[in-house]
């Protein structure tokens, strides 16, 4: 690990000017992952320009206008706009006089084989590389597979092999609706290089975390695949703890109980054990996938993987078949309010959302659907037609045969129980995040149906079995 800002300083030579901490950096890509990285850096001090092709985003931005919905993060563009820290650019100047250059383009799954689609990034590394000052750090903060910055550095020795660039792993952790804190008060940093210039420059740029949190220094293969497991991990907890809603169900038992009971041991912990409708999003999915198709390049399976995104990918379409349950087994003809479009709460992203496939199955099977969601409806309406999509979650609730609580809002656990019961045809929830209380829920009078929990109606999710064969196979 490095911890010694004064010694990782020392040897960043001329990347600092004298008395000076602050650094000059470009990060291509201002989507998700670039535009909080890059703000977060220039609020550190450091001189960030946010380069993207897209150039109506990069005009959108310059007005002040965010093209993502994340926490704080209009302040924080703003505050580090007006105090000269902070610019946005269609074109690739600022790189020449880089310090460093982060790469933040996305790697989406490629169509037909599930492998990440790394041509964004080679693209902009082909792009970039004739403009690298001689000495700058190309840094790759992308979820990327590993050796893939094996395969960057090809390109850069290719195309400028009389230059000391140097090629860094850098994976981000940042979760959607909590990435400012996140990136600013993180778990680790891990930096892939073994070049000793090359870590020095990361800590300068990270040194307000140099106290804060642990640096992890590994060779760039391993940090790349640490992104990956950490993911993979993750969903594989959450798909664990979802199985375990379901056998609860059946036995009479309470997942919200049993989530306590194992998560106060240190070996487990009790983040990621909230019962669900499945794992949505645009990394825990994707980088699964990405993960198992690396190990099929080497010949090898991850079946414990697989095994996961085949649950969570039938877990998601059960989802309509537990709302079905709940009304008797038939849905056709029925109104459905779906309070939730997006993945998780406090972000607009929709993409792999599990009320997608939700609100998909329920229109398969006939039911009429009312949505409301507080950020993520434009992005929902991309993929979902014939949807009632409405203002309020009153709204959402009017004439429903039953009301579905799909992502975990924060305005949806205070909703007006009498208004809500009010609205609705029949007093159905059917709650797919456990938010609300049982007790308080029979106190008004409404069927209230969760996962894995003690005390209410009860309707166990099936999945197919012929599915996960089909998926694992």
């Amino acid at each position: 690990m490095w911890r010694d800002p004064n010694k990782a300083l020392a040897q960043s030579g001329p990347y600092l000017r004298s008395g000076d901490i602050r650094m000059r950096v470009a990060v291509i890509g201002a989507g998700y992952v670039g535009l909080v990285s890059g703000v977060c850096l220039a609020d550190f001090g450091h001189q960030v320009t946010c380069i993207d092709k897209d150039s109506r985003r990069i005009a959108a931005l310059k007005r002040g206008e965010i093209p993502i919905f994340e926490p704080g993060l209009d302040a924080l563009v703003e505050a580090n706009v007006r105090h000269g820290r902070l610019a946005f650019a269609a074109d690739l100047s600022a790189v020449a006089e880089a310090d460093a250059v982060f790469i933040a383009v996305g790697t989406p799954s490629r169509r037909g084989d599930g492998h990440a689609d790394l041509s964004f990034v080679y693209d902009a590394v082909k792009e970039i590389t004739p403009l690298l000052a001689g000495t700058a750090i190309l840094v790759t903060k992308s979820t990327v597979p590993v050796g893939t910055g094996d395969e960057i550095e090809r390109i850069v020795r290719a195309r400028r092999p009389n230059t000391d660039i140097a090629v860094v792993s850098n994976p981000e952790f940042l979760r959607e609706g909590t990435a400012i804190n996140d990136f600013n008060h993180p778990d680790r940093v891990v930096i892939g290089s073994d070049d000793a210039r090359a870590r020095a420059v990361l800590a300068a740029i990270y040194r307000p975390l140099l106290d804060a949190a642990p640096f992890v220094h590994v060779g760039r293969r391993t940090a790349e695949l640490i992104k990956y497991a950490a993911n993979a991990f993750l969903a594989t907890k959450i798909s664990f703890i979802n199985e375990i809603a379901d056998l609860c169900e059946c036995v009479g038992g309470d997942v919200e109980d049993v989530a306590r009971g194992i998560g106060l041991d240190e070996r487990i912990g009790p983040k990621f054990l909230r019962a669900g409708p499945g794992i949505g999003g645009s990394c825990l999915p994707k980088d699964g996938l990405a993960l198992i198709k690396t190990a099929h390049d080497y010949g090898m399976q991850l079946r414990l993987i697989e095994t996961v995104c085949a649950v969570n990918e039938a877990r998601k379409h059960a989802m309509a078949g537990k709302v079905a349950a709940a009304l008797d087994g038939a849905v056709g003809g029925k109104t459905i309010g779906v309070l939730g479009l997006t993945f998780k709460a406090d972000t607009d992203d929709t993409r792999d959302s599990p009320s997608l496939a939700l609100i998909a199955g329920l229109q398969d099977r006939g039911a009429t659907v009312r949505a409301y969601d507080p950020a993520g409806m434009e992005q929902a309406k991309l993929s979902l037609t014939a949807v009632d999509y409405c203002n309020d979650p009153y709204a959402a609730a009017e004439g429903a045969d039953a009301l579905v609580i799909a992502t975990e809002w924060q305005q949806f656990r205070t909703l007006d129980l009498p208004r809500l019961k009010r609205a609705m045809a029949q007093p159905l929830i059917v709650d797919l995040r456990n938010i609300y209380d049982i007790e308080a829920m029979k106190r008004a009078d409404f069927r209230y149906v969760a996962l894995g929990r003690s005390g209410q109606a009860t309707i166990p999710v099936q999945i197919p079995r012929q599915r996960l064969r089909a998926m694992t196979a």
